[in-house]
């Protein structure tokens, strides 16, 4: 049994919408980015995993969408401002109508290759950019990419206000693709920490962006919730569950990751 044309299109949809929530170099399990880089000749890596359920009922066919991402995301500082970031996903995605598996494929999704600069700081408070290309490593046909080369960029600000610090991101997308989706998508979300005690940290995670169908008006919102805790200060462990806020966006997200700094 094939994906119907409708289920296909959700199913296509819904890997995109995974696709682009990816956190590049966001403090894991955070989508929203902080202004912070590792400093000349440090590096650090960030090793992500995530499972993402989304269910909807189409003409009378509960259509249901699973995946399984596993990411790396190595940052490298090439200044004490600037940082060289490389990310790369794995997907595993299942598809089912009414209950029976109807599609399932798994393999590289699109990397991201992004620089980040710190421009501005002052008591607490900082600001940078980070462009980036998105390349095309993923199987447009199998809905793990986008099929052609795009671009972004991100206006990124941190403010510190101890024990708590926050984070804003504005960003584009230029989302070229072979997939008929709308390929101008717009970011905005907002993030907060709090340092509850010495090595643990609650956060939360708010924000909303353009929805790549062309058919829908409705732009896909979330909110997260999660905890850091550092073993040292070279790693860091997390975890973190990311809800939809309205029907276009993902049902729910279960997070999890590490994070090395050498």
């Amino acid at each position: 049994m094939k994906l119907s044309h409708t289920a296909k299109g959700v199913f296509v949809a819904a890997t995109l919408l995974a696709i682009q929530a990816l956190p590049a170099n966001a403090m894991h399990p955070l989508i929203t980015d902080d202004t912070g880089v590792q400093g000349k000749g440090k590096t650090q890596l960030e090793v992500n995993g995530e499972y993402n359920y989304d269910k909807e009922r189409l003409d009378g066919v509960s259509v249901k969408e699973k995946e399984w991402q596993l990411g790396a995301t190595l940052s490298y500082g090439i200044t004490n401002e600037i940082d060289l970031v490389l990310t790369t996903p794995y997907l595993w995605t299942k598809g089912e109508e009414n209950g029976l598996t109807t599609a399932r494929e798994n393999g590289l999704s699109d990397a991201t290759l992004e620089a980040k600069w710190r421009f501005w700081e002052h008591e607490g408070s900082s600001l940078a950019i980070k462009p980036g290309i998105i390349l095309p490593t993923g199987d447009e046909d199998k809905g793990l990419g986008a099929g052609k080369v795009g671009y972004s960029l991100f206006l990124i600000g941190t403010q510190e206000i101890k024990p708590f610090t926050f984070h804003t991101n504005l960003g584009y997308k230029r989302s070229e693709n072979c997939l008929n989706e709308r390929e101008d998508i717009w970011h905005a979300s907002i993030a907060a920490e709090w340092e509850v005690m010495e090595n643990l940290k609650l956060v939360a995670n708010t924000g909303i962006e353009t929805n790549p169908e062309r058919d829908s008006n409705t732009d896909p919102a979330f909110l997260l919730g999660g905890v850091v805790y550092s073993v040292n200060e070279d790693l860091d462990l997390d975890a973190g569950v990311k809800f939809g806020l309205n029907d276009v966006e993902t049902d729910y997200t279960l997070l999890a990751g590490l994070t090395y700094r050498f």
